[in-house]
């Protein structure tokens, strides 16, 4: 037979555009996939007849080819299979028909391997052992490959390799942290994808229960509803794995952002104001994902008992209802539920009553998934379970388990309609990682760490408050419902406190508690807000905050849910400034509630109490009584208000000798706490001093987290920075003196202020960019104006606000900078310049919102 390559390779391009047309025509999804696996092996065995090699040898698919159902973009892995060692004439054809392979336009992965060499891999990888049980012969020797075949499932046994793939799933399901709910979902290797429907047929079809769902029906494995379900599940990550093949154009299985749109698109969704059509895609998938992660858990579990029968407990009974087998919960009557549905909740107030149950059977589990359909308006109504599901909250231990479990399996969706709404709802604005109920259940996991002692030496003083706050129970309702409102539109957290109220006033809460609740998520954003956003060294914000607060107990479970709420967003969002702030202005408000007279402190009271502590702490260093003087007279009053004592004596230790130095000063330290670096820096002001410091700061690699700018009464600017790495150095220590100097230098020269190198935008910011939002507005005094900005964060930020500013003649007074996530939330205090023209306002907001733009 003569070899055409370019002939082949045309047969398979042609295949695979009739494929999609087909496709695009029908819609079958095991259609494409079958004819998709039938053209190649068409293209495949025309290769391997023009090079005539002896008639002993065979050639197999194996993998996910050897299913006989082949994705668009899939790899096409091959074993050619020798009956002993290859000649010199066969190896050299061997070498031609895989140079051959890549030719004709397909992805292949082979080995060569004799029968024996097959099953030592096997023994030894329990991958090699995975793909070789599905291999199918494509053509040559029958004889050979039956030999192989027999020889591979006589050496397999069954439990063992059930053992391997379930570890295997742990340590894949480890890479992905747990959980399908990833920004960009990879949809065949993630917790709830197509690998963990494989495994469920790989160990099926090793112990000889059935390749598909009919048989594992057929077998007992699952019911006929449940293989219904199954069914439905499979299919739609099938179709979705197909068209992202076709939608990518090549192998990809990550649901990136690149290609969301254009799937939710192709599967009908449409953007509302409320919502985007890839949020909706993506929303179905973490439910399907959801639906998978629990078919697989209860399916392998079952195969695992009828696989080991003879490790099978002796059921120990708990009560009338529950019992335990090993450490599972378990059901005396698997139609418990279908009987009597109230004993749903008891279920899972079981599970927290007996620490050392670490999970439920399988058919515990599968009787809680069938009964969520009892929960209907009735059950909800029922006092009962009114109680007992309020009962949940209260308990000692497994809060955060069982509230998972219950999601898990849709009884918390079905009892409380309103939050099964946002179960797999993503939430795409730059900061929250996870979907609205996930972000909720880590809400949930980090109040209930306040309360435990192995974790207070990481929240110690979110433990210490914790320790003292009575009915801690209320702060797990208020976190439960403090985001529920997400994507219905308008302001969540007040639609959250309608929710809240309702449920608080049904579960019969008294007025007192149902209060606390709906304060607290009507007011979840606020404290952050004021940490991040106002200047806390300014009584007037301290006694603002304070008012809203009202008492100790209000602004404790605010602070406690705040602290839980940021931590609960983002591993990238939380930092140890963040906590700072946090912590600042809980001690400041408490400080001020806990006054005897009520009234705001004299400002003069306030100055004279942080001079008098840096004169302290001044003391420690052996300076004379009189050595602050000369620097103090340069300081007003809004100075001593910015500054804490501390940063008041650091500054006067570092330049009570030097007040008209002719040469800039740079000080740089270590935060007290955690992560970061305090810079001072102390110049005769020159141009654009603030877009050459920050520049300089962006371009060696730190974000500004806090910028205080002063004058002082002799012409001096006087300014503190507080930066946090973004280049994960191991350690900022070494960076110290080369801020000092490098910063110094190019202040004493008067370098032309740099632009920050570029850097590349994430990719959900350019696929979900955020508009920016730019206000100018005076102060209250009205002698100075409030810029406030919301944008995506992208490198030089900072630096194109202070070159528009310079352009503009305006002065930076202070900065706070709020970075969560992906979006920056800063706030300037600024004044000069033209800003006293309102058409120039407007003409710098216009600016900076076209700059802003990514």
């Amino acid at each position: 037979m003569t070899l055409d390559i370019a002939a082949l390779r045309a047969e398979v391009k042609t295949g695979l555009a009739q494929l999609k047309e087909q496709f695009a025509r029908d819609g079958d999804t095991l259609a494409l996939l079958c004819n998709r696996s039938q053209q190649v092996d068409a293209v495949l065995r025309k290769l391997w007849a023009a090079f005539d090699f002896p008639a002993g040898i065979s050639l197999a698919a194996v993998g996910g080819y050897g299913r006989g159902k082949l994705y668009p973009a899939s790899d096409i892995d091959l074993l050619i299979l020798l009956p002993r060692e290859a000649g010199a004439a066969v190896q050299e054809k061997l070498e031609r028909l895989v140079s051959c392979f890549w030719d004709i336009g397909l992805e292949i992965g082979h080995s060569v391997r004799t029968v024996a060499e097959c099953i030592d891999e096997a023994n030894n990888d329990i991958t090699v052992q995975t793909a070789l049980l599905e291999a199918r012969l494509l053509t040559g020797s029958e004889r050979l490959f039956a030999t192989f075949r027999k020889r591979l499932c006589g050496n397999l046994d069954p439990l063992v390799f059930y053992e391997a793939k379930r570890l295997e799933q742990q340590e894949r399901h480890l890479r992905f942290n747990n959980t399908p709910y990833s920004l960009e979902a990879n949809c065949k290797e993630a917790p709830g994808g197509l690998r963990d429907l494989q495994v469920i047929f790989w160990i099926a079809q090793a112990a000889g229960y059935g390749a598909s769902w009919p048989e594992l029906e057929a077998s007992g494995l699952l019911s006929s509803e449940e293989r219904e379900h199954a069914e439905t599940c499979a299919a739609f990550v099938r179709e979705l794995r197909i068209r992202l093949h076709l939608t990518a154009n090549r192998r990809e299985d990550r649901l990136l952002f690149d290609y969301q749109n254009a799937l939710a698109e192709q599967y009908g969704y449409v953007t509302t104001p409320e919502r985007r059509a890839s949020e909706q895609l993506m929303q179905a998938y973490y439910r399907n994902a959801k639906a998978i992660t629990l078919l697989s858990y209860t399916l392998l579990q079952k195969m695992g008992a009828a696989l080991a029968p003879e490790n099978e407990q002796t059921p120990q009974p708990i009560n009338e209802d529950f019992q335990r087998v090993g450490n599972l919960l378990d059901l005396c009557d698997e139609n418990l539920f279908q009987k009597r549905p109230a004993a749903i909740f008891e279920c899972f107030a079981t599970m927290q009553a007996q620490p050392d149950l670490h999970g439920m059977t399988a058919r515990t589990l599968r009787a809680l998934w069938r009964g969520r359909e009892r929960i209907d308006d009735d059950f909800r109504a029922d006092p009962a379970n009114r109680a007992a599901f309020l009962q949940l909250f209260q308990r000692e231990r497994g809060i955060v388990h069982e509230f998972r479990r219950m999601n898990q399996l849709d009884i918390l969706g079905a009892y409380l309609p309103n939050f099964g709404q946002i179960v797999g709802q993503m939430q795409h604005d730059l900061f929250h990682v996870y979907t609205v109920d996930q972000h909720i259940l880590q809400v949930f996991r980090n109040l209930r760490r306040f309360t435990m002692s192995e974790f207070a030496h990481e929240y110690p003083l979110c433990s210490q408050i914790a320790s003292e706050f009575e009915r801690p129970w209320l702060l797990y309702v208020a976190a439960l419902f403090h985001d529920i409102a997400k994507g219905r539109g308008g302001d969540h957290a007040e639609k959250g406190t309608v929710d809240a109220r309702d449920f608080c006033e049904k579960h019969g809460l008294t007025v007192e508690d149902t209060e606390l609740v709906v304060w607290l998520v009507r007011q979840h954003l606020t404290m952050s807000q004021v940490a991040q956003k106002s200047d806390l060294s300014d009584p007037d914000v301290i006694e603002e905050f304070a008012g809203l607060v009202g008492d100790t107990r209000h602004l404790q479970a605010l602070y406690l849910l705040t602290h839980a709420d940021i931590r609960g967003t983002s591993p990238k969002v939380w930092n140890q400034w963040k906590g700072k702030l946090l912590a600042d202005l809980y001690q400041q408000t408490r400080y001020v509630l806990g006054r005897e007279n009520g009234q705001p402190p004299a400002r003069q009271g306030v100055i004279a109490e942080r001079q008098a502590e840096a004169m302290r702490l001044l003391r420690y260093f052996a300076l004379s009584a009189t050595v602050h003087e000369r620097l103090w007279k340069q300081l007003d009053t809004v100075y001593f208000l910015r500054h804490s004592a501390e940063e008041i004596a650091w500054h006067t230790r570092s330049l009570h000798y030097r007040i008209a130095n002719d040469k800039p000063v740079v000080r740089a330290r270590l935060q007290a706490e955690g992560d970061g670096v305090q810079v001072m820096v102390y110049t005769q002001d020159q141009p654009d001093l603030f877009a050459r410091i920050v520049g300089f700061f962006a371009r060696t690699g730190y974000s500004i987290v806090d910028a205080k700018i002063h004058t002082t009464a002799h012409g001096y600017a006087l300014d503190s920075f507080v930066l946090l790495d973004v280049e994960g150095r191991e350690s900022n220590r070494e960076m110290v003196p080369f801020i000092e100097h490098e910063l110094e230098e190019r202040l004493i020269r008067q370098t032309p202020p740099e632009a920050p190198s570029g850097a590349r935008l994430s990719r959900q910011v350019k696929h979900f960019p955020i508009k920016p939002e730019v206000s100018i507005r005076p102060d209250d005094k009205g002698s100075s104006y409030i810029l406030s900005l919301i944008a995506a964060d992208r490198p030089g930020l900072l630096y194109t606000v202070a070159t528009s500013l310079t352009a503009h003649g305006a002065s930076l007074h202070t900065a706070k900078i709020a970075t969560l996530g992906e979006r920056c939330e800063d706030v300037f205090l600024i004044g000069g310049g033209d800003l006293g023209s309102a058409a120039k306002r407007i003409r710098l907001e216009q600016e900076l919102t076209e700059k802003l733009k990514v």
